[in-house]
């Protein structure tokens, strides 16, 4: 898979999560993929706040991203 075509899968895969975060009032950006491996995004709106997004990130973002995308090995929150 091209660097580009794992950037299309990954924005498909966020595209899948986005309605489920945004019915609670959050979202999420992608920010960038680093060595067609990392994947960094931010979490945004009530998302910041949320006592569980390392769990929204890891059990839901992170295997939804590797069902599209099965090269990418970790998923990293950029907190600004």
């Amino acid at each position: 898979m091209t660097s580009e075509e794992i950037k299309i899968n990954v924005e498909k895969a966020l595209e899948e999560i986005r309605p489920f975060l945004q019915s609670d009032g959050g979202d999420i950006s992608l920010i960038s993929i680093d060595n067609d491996t990392s994947v960094k995004v931010k979490l945004e709106g009530a998302c910041v706040g949320c006592s569980v997004n390392q769990m929204t990130l890891k059990s839901g973002v992170e295997m939804t991203i590797k069902k599209y995308a099965p090269q990418i090995e970790e998923v990293v929150n950029v907190v600004q």
